[in-house]
């Protein structure tokens, strides 16, 4: 019993991790939303959020989980776009990992009343990133996810859809709000 019990969850497990693998993000088509939200932690993020400033497809970005003693100058350094970072850019310091970077997003979204966000972060990372912002932020708040591709590795890919599994059940018993 125990032995098709283990059979079933594996079976069940190996599904769900193709489907994770087969429906990873894809950049976005939508036009424009209020705000951008950027989580640090992931190559390309931030370029492609500051490519969707200058193009005028948010009036305000958010770059979530920055560094102490990291300025919007050292972004304007590394990144280019001075302008975009000059006007258009919130650096949040609070949060450490994906689920403090959601609830620093919420605020910020609270307090300027957006009522659409798009997420901008790794394709492989959009799923967690989306569930714990969705958990975050008000109902009334749309989530346009914007995936970054990139090309992880399998173990990077197992990692992350077992954080996943892990958080969502975390979520469902309400343990984790």
């Amino acid at each position: 019993m125990i032995g098709r019990l283990i059979g079933f969850a594996a079976v069940v497990w190996g599904l769900g991790f193709a489907t994770f693998t087969l429906l990873l993000a894809q950049p976005s088509a939508v036009a424009r939303t209020d705000a951008i939200v950027v989580p640090t932690g992931g190559a390309g993020r931030i370029a492609r959020g500051l490519t969707l400033i200058e193009e005028k497809r948010a009036r305000r970005m958010l770059v979530t989980g920055v560094a102490p003693g990291v300025a919007k100058r050292d972004l304007a350094a590394a990144f280019g776009h001075a302008p975009a970072i000059d006007c258009c850019v919130d650096l949040g310091r609070q949060a450490v990992d994906t689920r403090s970077n959601a609830e620093e997003t919420a605020t910020w979204v609270r307090e300027h009343r957006y009522r659409s966000v798009r997420l901008v972060t790794s394709d492989w990372h959009m799923a967690r990133a989306r569930m714990e912002l969705d958990a975050a932020l008000d109902d009334n708040v749309t989530i346009v996810p914007d995936g970054v591709p990139t090309e992880p590795r399998l173990g990077q890919l197992v990692n992350e859809f077992n954080k996943l599994i892990l958080r969502r059940v975390v979520l469902w018993l309400g343990i984790g709000r």
